[in-house]
Parts: structure tokens; sequence; C-alpha cells
């Protein structure tokens, strides 16, 4: 296999990998977009907040790390509801602007609150060292395996849960017509705090993924928020399928892009992505609220 091409096959893995657990906190940014009609940009403060969540329970309490990533979105969900209950509940009246804005204003105040506790220095997971595998001088590490395996198997609980269950049902129901949905008798409040604690939840867990490839910091999620949210634009906003297409694109595309650019031009990909789908296809790969 020439230089060129193991180089190339191993950027379309990793962007495949990096994709995949993109479209983890991707998926909770359209589904509360597609229920509560508007971008809760807090969701960037939320993937910190389940990150650190998950390094206290791997490393100050030594649980593994399935049960660590359960409490990740454990704990961002519940903040992610007490959150929306008490500060930006109160700002939907006003507008998506608004609270667009206001969920803005939370995530700086819950970054600084993680930075209070933890301050900035680099974390790091409590994780077994392993040697990568190699395939014709292309490498795969068995934690991007496992956060691949992990990433899959919580889409695919999504997806189970938003066609089979009955909350999924009256999900899916609220964001395709909330007056209608009303008129049948589900309850808005009851599945704005669902869909917020499992939106946040998605954030925490990606979160935390996202920290078990690299480290976490009180900015973890700040800096991932641009590819989270151009993953879901050029999805779709409000599309469950499209975040996770358009995670992809944007994984790839971010990786790819390193054949001809600096690394520290990857998140032009991200606005690159959002600029083109506004002008070519506003309404994403696959549209609005498409289940």
């Amino acid at each position: 296999m020439s230089p060129f091409l193991a180089e190339f096959l191993q950027l379309i893995l990793n962007g495949v990998m990096a994709g995949t657990i993109l479209a983890v906190p991707a998926i909770g940014l359209t589904a509360m977009f597609a229920v509560l009609r508007f971008p809760n940009f807090a969701l960037a403060s939320h993937a910190t907040a389940g990150a650190f969540a998950g390094y206290v329970a791997n490393v100050t309490f030594g649980l593994p790390l399935i049960p660590s990533l359960f409490f990740a979105f454990l704990v961002a969900g519940a903040l992610g509801i007490a959150s929306d209950e008490i500060v930006l509940k109160p700002f939907r009246a006003m507008g998506a602007i608004t609270t667009a804005i206001g969920s803005i204003a939370l995530t700086i105040a819950i970054e600084n609150l993680v930075r209070f506790f933890f301050a900035n220095e680099l974390r790091g997971y409590d994780l077994p060292i392993a040697r990568d595998w190699i395939f014709g001088g292309v490498r795969v590490g068995p934690q991007q395996m496992q956060n691949l395996a992990v990433s899959v198997v919580v889409m695919a609980l999504v997806f189970a849960f938003l066609t089979f269950t009955r909350m999924g049902k009256a999900m899916r129901a609220v964001a395709d017509n909330p007056a209608l949905a009303d008129i049948k008798g589900i309850n808005a409040d009851t599945v704005a705090r669902i869909v917020s604690f499992g939106g946040m939840g998605l954030a925490g867990l990606g979160g935390m993924l996202i920290g078990l490839d690299t480290s976490i910091d009180p900015l973890t999620g700040f800096r991932s928020m641009m590819s989270i949210f151009a993953a879901a634009v050029v999805g779709g906003l409000g599309s469950i399928p499209g975040a996770v297409v358009g995670a992809l694109v944007i994984g790839i595309g971010e990786e790819l892009c390193l054949l001809v650019l600096s690394p520290s031009y990857r998140s032009a990909v991200g606005f690159l992505a959002i600029l083109l789908v506004l002008v070519l296809r506003p309404r994403g790969i696959l549209g609005q609220r498409a289940y």
C-alpha cells in the first residue's frame, strides 16, 4: 500500500470514528431543537459537566468505563432539566433568539462553575494501556473501537426509544405539530423535561467519549460545540437521522482537510459546511424534523 493511500484510509477511518462520537451530542441538540424550538447552546457546558462527572466516577471512585459513561449521562441529564426549568423556561415565551442568547450565558456560567471546582489543568481518565491494531499500515486503537461501539449502541437505543415507546412517539408528535399534540392530550411540559434530560444526557455522554479519545478541561464542550452544531445544521436541524449523517460528514471532512491544511484550520470545516448548507440546501441534507 502506498504511503498516500495509507494516510488517506487512516484519515477516513479517523473521520468515521470522530463522526460517530460527534453524532451522540448532535442527536441531543437536534432533538431539543425539534421539541423546544430553539438551538440550546448550553449543550457545550453540559458536555463538559458530563465529561467531568464521568471523570469523578472513573478516577475518584474507580468505576469501570461503562458505569462511568452512564453516570455522565445521568448527571448531565439532571443538570439539563434543572437548567431548563430554572433558567431557560422563562425565556422561551420571548422567542427562540432570546432563549438561544440565554443558553449562551448559561453555558458560560456552568463552564466557570466547573473551572471553580476542577481548575484549568488537563485531566485524563483511568484507562488501560493497549497497543494499536495495525492493518496494512492503518492504525486502529482499542479505545477508539470501544468508543465507536458505545456510540452505535447509544444511537440504536435512541432510535428504538423514539420509534417504539409511548414517550418517544409523544416527543415526535410535539416536534411535528405542537397544537395537534396538545389537542390529543400530550403534556408539552412533561415532553420538554424528558427531551431536556435525554438531550443533555447525550451531550454529557458525548463529552466523556470525546475526553476518552483525548483529555478533558473546562473548555472541552466549548471546543466541540462548533462541530456539533455544524453536524446538526448539515444534517437538518430537528432531524435525528440527519444529525448522524451530518456528524459523519463533519467528522470525515475535518480529518480529510489535514491532507492540504494545517490542523489549526480544522475548525474552519464546520463554518464552511454551515455556509454551504445555508446557501445550497437551507433545510439540511435530510430536512427538518424528519424522524
